[in-house]
């Protein structure tokens, strides 16, 4: 529950961790809560916190990380709302270093964004980070500095309510949900420049054309054919090179969280991986949803989410009494992480094959209607928004599209008619979706028929009601841009390092996002100092959200109140698309003691 405060509307050791060796089924290692590989938790007003280059070892290999006190994923911080919090940060690296308090609604001088919010922290030197903590949940923190989120540069955050908690729980871990790789980030990044599916071990051959394996039916095959598109390019960085990792530990490794039989347990997952989206489940246990991205839902059973990079979910489970295994599926199908809760030591429950990889349709060209529920339709929850100007950043989302109704000529579609919109484009755009669709009602890619049940977004229900209910005054539409085989990512057709206008808001002015995603990519999206409310048909009660995850060929309508002056970082969470330019600036003003 976030506090209705500031903004008026919401209401270890160093060497402990260093090198771990791998751990056989029978003496993994065991966790009461904190996160991964001997790290530790912190707590109180005061903390302290080393970033230096560390070994760090999966499987038996040792290989580079940049460590936070020493372990990967970094300490446990806990925090209590009203509490004032003071994070001395000392960088021993040889390069600049940050931090970012991810969901956390800081000013915007302690958000830790080098080059919008601070200067960074330069080599063998200290910078203290000091904000009051005036909300609850769960949440994380990492850097914003180069690529070193991709080598262990990231930890859990936790901010415990000042008032009795409204979910009820006897035991609770963190889940730490990550990717790992030997190769140095900024060679896997060349590599996609070099050959953006690079990674990609799922490409469909000439065999899956004459055995009939191929799941696409014959047109679709020959429209991805006419695109240059890869149906199969579902993630961009995979098991060919990736270890998951749950807590810092591999599935060999084994990380495993012990309960008592009908204990009622709380999992708090966090996806702090750099590239990777994951399908999270237990099988053989239902979860219940309490929270997400730190806010407390409305209690929504489920036996399986979709978590988009730098997402948060709460669940509750009630295991019986023998182990479980927890299973986190990359979007991609390539590999999963794996861990175990169990009733006790040694214990260890079946891991199940993976499943068939999925592969991108027509809806994923935003080319139909078809791919979700697209009754949630253009204008919902729109009620009092007449003469709101839609002419802000980026065309409207149907503009120059052929309507629901009329019958489309594939042959003819020219899914490269950049004529569309207003926003500047080039070789960096090679797609505009003719006919992006609210997928909100989608439980992600290759979710749609797995035999249980899926979340999806329009299940989820804020437990209180949102206070501000001032209509938005204006939509802003945004489109998530890019070229795939040149791995070339922007917004609105241009980078972040060619110096685009920012996205500029008034102080408390209530403004509709639209995030069109043009490309065949999933993006999660994450707005720093503030929530968005997710436009789901809950009306007062949409839930609220740092990180959205936009479907390819999608839109997602985002409402919020812009509240918090300064300049905020905006971007896609997938690390190598931020790197490649896919951010932007949010500038809001007056400043606290400017004139308005």
């Amino acid at each position: 529950m976030i506090s209705i405060d500031r903004r008026g509307f919401l209401a270890g050791s160093a060497a402990a961790a260093s090198v771990t060796g791998i751990y056989p089924a029978w003496a993994s290692t065991m966790s009461h809560g904190s996160a991964g590989k001997g790290s530790a938790t912190l707590s109180g007003g005061e903390v302290a916190l080393t970033i230096a280059n560390s070994a760090f070892q999966v499987n038996g290999r040792t290989g580079h990380a940049v460590t936070i006190n020493g372990t990967v994923p970094g300490p446990l911080l806990r925090f209590k709302e009203g509490q004032r919090a003071r994070i001395t940060v000392r960088n021993e690296l040889d390069e600049d270093t940050s931090i970012h308090w991810h969901g956390a609604l800081v000013p915007f001088a302690m958000d830790g964004v080098p080059g919008i919010s601070f200067p960074g922290i330069k080599p063998r030197s200290t910078f203290v980070y000091d904000f009051p903590v005036i909300q609850s949940g769960t949440y994380w923190y990492h850097s914003h500095s180069g690529l070193q989120e991709q080598i262990g540069h990231y930890g859990p955050l936790i901010f415990d309510p000042a008032e009795p908690d409204p979910v009820h729980y006897d035991r609770e871990h963190v889940i730490v949900l990550s990717d790992w790789s030997f190769m140095h980030p900024h060679l896997i990044f060349a590599r996609l420049k070099q050959e953006g599916g690079f990674f990609n071990r799922h490409k469909l051959t000439l065999m899956d054309r004459v055995n009939g394996t191929n799941p696409l039916p014959p047109e679709e095959r020959a429209m991805f054919a006419r695109m240059r598109m890869d149906p199969t390019d579902i993630a961009d960085v995979t098991a060919a090179t990736y270890t998951y990792l749950i807590n810092g530990h591999s599935p060999a490794e084994n990380w495993t969280g012990l309960f008592s039989a009908g204990e009622r347990v709380r999992l708090r997952i966090i996806n702090s991986a750099t590239q990777t989206i994951f399908n999270f489940r237990i099988p053989g246990l239902p979860m219940t949803v309490v929270a997400a991205d730190g806010i407390n839902v409305k209690p929504v059973e489920t036996d399986e989410f979709q978590i988009g990079n730098a997402e948060t979910y709460d669940v509750i489970v009630t295991p019986g009494d023998r182990a479980y295994t927890i299973v986190s599926e990359g979007i991609d199908r390539s590999g999963m992480a794996v861990a175990t809760l169990a009733p006790s030591a040694g214990m260890r429950a079946a891991v199940p094959p993976l499943r068939e990889p999925p592969v991108l349709t027509m809806a994923d060209m935003g080319m139909s209607h078809g791919g979700g529920d697209s009754g949630h339709s253009d204008m919902a929850g729109m009620a009092g928004m007449a003469g709101m100007d839609h002419s802000a950043a980026g065309g409207s989302a149907s503009a120059g599209a052929p309507s629901a109704s009329a019958p489309m000529d594939m042959s003819a579609m020219n899914m490269r008619d950049k004529s569309t919109v207003d926003f500047p484009v080039g070789v960096g755009v090679d797609m505009i979706a003719p006919m992006p669709a609210d997928r909100t009602g989608d439980p992600g890619i290759g979710l749609g028929n797995v035999g249980h049940r899926v979340l999806n977004y329009r299940d989820l229900a804020a437990l209180k009601p949102f206070p501000d209910q001032r209509p938005p005054t204006r939509r802003i539409d945004i489109h998530l841009t890019g070229n795939m085989e040149r791995y070339m990512w922007s917004m609105d057709g241009q980078k972040l390092s060619e110096s685009p206008e920012p996205y500029r808001f008034e102080r408390n002015e209530r403004v509709r996002m639209r995030l069109i995603n043009d490309t065949m990519m999933t993006h999660p999206m994450h707005i720093h100092g503030h929530f968005w409310q997710l436009v789901n048909g809950h009306g007062a009660n949409q839930p609220l959200k740092h990180t959205v995850r936009v479907l390819p060929g999608s839109f997602v309508d985002l409402d919020m109140t812009a509240d918090a002056p300064g300049d905020w970082a905006f971007h896609c969470h997938l690390l190598y698309h931020m790197h490649a330019g896919m951010m932007r600036v949010v500038k809001i003003r007056p400043l606290e003691g400017d004139q308005a």
